[in-house]
Parts: C-alpha cells; sequence; structure tokens
C-alpha cells in the first residue's frame, strides 16, 4: 500500500510535525507500507523528527509567505504552480491514500481529484475556536464555513483526535484515532525540584498564566524550579520574559529553546504543567503518561480530558483559574507519596495510547477504505 501525507513542512518542532514521523515510521517498518512526504515548503532542511531512510520526502518548493494571510495576493498568485506540482506528484506516486495534514489551499482540491485515491483529512488541532467564530461570523464569513463544510463532507473520511470535536464538524464521515505513543521503558523519580511545561511559544499556550501561578508557587517552595520549553513568537516571549521579572521571579523560571528530545528533560522533573488555553490532543501529555510524570492542567477545551484521569494520574483544575493551578502544583510539591501514586498511575494509563493499539486503528481503517 502506498500512503502520501501532504503537509507545508517538516523542519519545524511540533506535536503535528512528531506524530507524523512516528506514524510514517511506524507504516513503513511494521506493515511494509511505500510512504511519501509532500512540503510545499521545506526550503532544503532536514526533517527535524527522525525519518526511516525509505520514506520519500518531495518538497514542491512553493514557498509561501507565512508571515501574510494564506489568502494574500503573493500567496494567492502561487495557488496555479502550487497545484500542478501537487498534481505532477501525486500522478508519479499513484497512492492509495492520501492524508491532508494542515489546512493549505491542497484541502480545498483534493476531495475533487478524479482518481481512485482514499482522501483522509486529519486535524490536529481542536475546532473550538472556530465553532464560536461560526457563532457571530458575519455573512461573507458564514458563506466560508459553508465551503469548508461541503469540502470536508467530500472527503472520504475525517480523522479527529478525541470524541469531543465531533460536535464541531458537519461531516458524517468521522473517524476519531488518538495520537500515539511509544511507551517508555524509563521512569521519571519525581524527586528533583522542577516542574516542567513546553509548546509553542503562543498566546494560545497561555504561558503568562503559568508564570503568574508559579509566582504564588514559589512564594513558599523558594527551591522548585519551572522549565519552559518551546520555540516561536519573538515579541510573546519578551512579554513573558517581562512578566516574569516583573514578579521578581527570573531565578526560579527559565524559557528554554524547544528540544527534540524533551523526555531527557521530563525525565528529570517532577510534574508536567499545562496552562493552554485549549488543546485537541497534546503529545506531551501522552509523553509524561509514558514516563510516570504527573500532570497539572487547566481543563481546557479539548484535549486534556480526554488524556488525563482527574485525580489519579493528574488534576484537571478549572479552565483558567490561576489560583486552582498553583494551588494544585503546592499540592504535589509538599507531597511526595501522592506524587509517586500518580505518577506509577500515568504510567499504568499510558497503555491506552500505545502505539501499537493506536496504529492497528489506521491500519483497519486503510482496510476498510480499500474494500469500499
Amino acid at each position: 500500500m502506498k500512503i502520501v501525507f501532504s503537509t507545508d513542512q517538516i523542519y519545524n518542532h511540533g506535536g503535528l510535525e512528531k506524530v507524523m514521523a512516528e506514524k510514517a515510521n511506524y507504516f513503513v517498518e511494521q506493515f511494509g507500507y511505500e510512504v511519501s512526504i509532500i512540503t510545499t515548503e521545506q526550503y532544503h532542511y532536514k526533517a527535524c523528527y527522525k525519518l526511516n531512510d525509505k520514506i520519500q520526502i518531495l518538497d514542491l518548493e512553493v514557498n509561501y509567505d507565512r508571515d501574510k494571510s494564506y489568502f494574500h495576493f503573493d500567496n494567492i498568485k502561487k495557488i496555479p504552480y502550487h497545484f500542478s506540482q501537487w498534481k505532477k506528484a501525486i500522478n508519479s506516486i499513484h497512492p492509495d491514500v492520501l492524508i491532508v495534514c494542515n489546512q493549505s489551499f491542497d484541502f480545498y482540491w483534493t476531495p475533487f481529484v478524479k482518481t481512485k485515491i482514499k482522501k483522509l483529512k486529519e486535524y490536529h488541532s481542536t475546532a473550538y475556536n472556530l465553532n464560536n467564530q461560526r457563532k457571530n461570523a458575519s455573512f461573507f464569513q458564514k458563506i466560508k464555513f459553508v465551503i469548508n463544510d461541503y469540502i470536508e463532507s467530500k472527503f472520504d473520511k475525517l480523522i479527529l483526535l478525541n470524541n469531543d470535536e465531533k460536535q464541531f464538524y458537519k461531516s458524517n464521515n468521522i473517524v476519531v484515532i488518538p495520537n500515539p505513543i511509544q511507551l517508555s521503558d524509563k521512569t521519571a523519580l519525581l524527586n528533583n525540584k522542577i516542574a516542567i511545561a513546553a509548546g509553542r511559544i503562543a498566546p494560545v499556550k497561555g504561558f503568562e498564566s503559568l508564570i503568574k501561578a508559579w509566582k504564588a508557587v514559589v512564594k513558599e517552595n523558594k527551591e522548585w524550579q519551572l522549565h519552559i520549553y518551546g520555540d516561536g513568537e519573538i515579541e510573546y516571549l519578551f512579554t513573558l520574559e517581562e512578566l516574569i521579572n516583573q514578579r521578581k521571579i527570573s531565578k526560579s523560571i527559565t524559557i528554554r529553546p524547544a528540544i527534540s528530545n524533551l523526555q531527557d528533560a521530563m525525565l528529570a522533573s517532577s510534574m508536567y504543567v499545562m496552562s493552554s488555553l485549549n488543546e485537541c490532543f497534546p503529545m506531551v501529555l501522552l509523553e509524561s503518561l509514558s514516563i510516570g510524570l504527573p500532570i497539572v492542567s487547566f481543563d481546557c477545551p479539548t484535549g486534556p480530558r480526554n488524556i488525563i484521569t482527574n485525580n489519579e494520574d493528574g488534576f484537571l483544575v478549572q479552565d483558567q483559574n490561576i489560583q486552582q493551578l498553583s494551588e494544585k502544583i503546592v499540592f504535589l510539591i509538599r507531597n511526595f507519596d501522592i506524587r509517586k501514586e500518580m505518577g506509577t498511575n500515568a504510567k499504568k494509563n499510558s497503555i491506552k495510547f500505545e502505539k501499537e493499539t493506536v496504529m492497528m486503528q489506521w491500519k483497519v481503517l486503510f482496510n476498510n477504505l480499500k474494500e469500499e
């Protein structure tokens, strides 16, 4: 079977890029599939996450300007070239299954290419915000939503990461498959005075709320450190650093660049903290569970509640309640035995996201599509 992933790039650290690499490698190494990844703006960079040598990477070199809207004229004028190069690549590969991973222009034409290829659209982020926008949309925005709904209905399947996301889609061709995790043979000792957070340095990750919560944490726990890993928006980074300095907690919070092997940093930590405004199915939470790291997270839409078992392997606190976030962090700091118990439960609960289990769901899906 031939599988093609269509995306923008695979050189940046991110959940989409990481899980795509995991799945692509598994398809090749365990199922014997032929896998190709088509990108639009790789700029000759190496893939961020290790890929099997048998995986073909084909960059179309469309090079959209990401500092501008996709619908800016400078980007729109590149559509004909994108389409012609994309179609040429598809015709040369002759895939059985084509998976569109991001929301680029190929989303709009993929379902209408007249071939026997089965076309899937993967969603890696929550549609919660889009659903809110839909409620207050202008006339022209409503037209855009109608068009998107129509196009989604023409894909053979829409792949969502959790059941809570189904409410935001009008299609009847939905399949829910969570992200997979490679279970680790390592376990965090949970005896270092370090809490960890990670993610793109962007407002949606809510790191300013975490910094505010940490101020209350270190007031009585001065030896504890918070390490934040991530790359992203420079202006937002400056805002976070200014907030840290204003609260005079620069000795207890460090913002560090993203790293490929986050697990090593997790193993040296004693809890994972998430302060996002919304999440769909964050890989960092799966990675935390897999090494026995208890989690404290806002109960934001829609991902954490589908991963964390509240009061068992972590705490889900009221969404955007900074005081509760700090209180649960302090609770884990002060109660080592409970921290260890939650860590044990976390490792046990990670089994339901085990790579072999999740990847079999993909194999069943492909086999079903083949028979349709």
